[in-house]
């Protein structure tokens, strides 16, 4: 056991940290949230209960701390994957990624995005969207996207997350992963054009796509980029896609 008395250095300090991180996940996946007790933590990873509360302040902290761990190892995974050609087939491929991740971790990732907090939202979930909305801006900037980028990345978030939720929440035997297939195209086609914006979407879709290549514009002064952009997304902020019939 640690000695509680000691001050330890800041690396001894971390590779405990990650010790009880990692201590805390096997008796998440094993045993779920009641199983992640301050008493069994710290015996699994040798260290004595105040030394868990200096660390992580107390059990909630140390759940936080533990979903931002479970975060963390998903992008390492996700980061791996490099970008292609095809801006979509990325963003499918990240769907397919994320809901694999959830089936295979489902208390970890039920403790990821099962338990939100109002108002408040970790760096390394912060992060995670943050893929999500360079998947998005990639599109953008291929002149396919039908809606805003923001509520693209939060209908891409939301049906992704819902999507793994409720196919966790299913007996093993009973799920159908068509499920995850058929509201992953749902979302697609309802953010994504297969035709440049300008020509399907009218002037919500050219401002879609205007305001996705603004950054890289050199002609305007930061003032004038600055209201651009506003008056852009006030166009694009009107997206709500129209369904015509055929």
């Amino acid at each position: 056991m640690d000695d509680v008395g000691s001050t330890p250095s800041a690396g001894a300090r971390e590779d405990t940290r990650t010790r009880i991180l990692a201590a805390a996940a096997d008796l998440l996946a094993e045993g779920g949230r009641e199983a992640v007790s301050t008493r069994a933590v710290g015996a699994a990873a040798g260290v004595q209960a105040p030394t868990i509360y200096r660390l992580f302040g107390d059990k909630r902290g140390l759940l936080d701390a533990l979903a931002t761990y479970g975060i963390t190892r998903y992008l390492s995974r996700k980061t791996e994957h490099q970008p292609g050609d095809d801006p979509v087939e990325d963003l499918r491929a990240g769907w397919d990624l994320h809901v694999g991740f959830g089936l295979a971790n489902p208390e970890l990732y039920a403790l990821m995005y099962g338990d939100p907090h109002h108002g408040s939202t970790s760096p390394a979930a912060a992060a995670a969207f943050d893929i999500l909305a360079g998947h998005i801006g990639r599109i953008a900037r291929a002149g396919r996207l039908r809606v805003g980028e923001e509520r693209a990345a939060q209908l891409v978030h939301a049906a992704g997350s819902g999507t793994t939720l409720v196919l966790i929440a299913l007996p093993e035997e009973a799920r159908d992963l068509r499920l995850s297939s058929l509201a992953r195209e749902a979302i697609i086609a309802a953010i994504v054009t297969d035709v440049p914006v300008p020509a399907a979407t009218g002037p919500v879709g050219a401002a879609v796509a205007l305001r996705a290549v603004l950054p890289e514009t050199t002609a305007l002064t930061p003032g004038e980029r600055s209201l651009l952009s506003e008056w852009l997304d006030r166009i694009a902020a009107d997206d709500a896609p129209q369904v015509r019939a055929e």
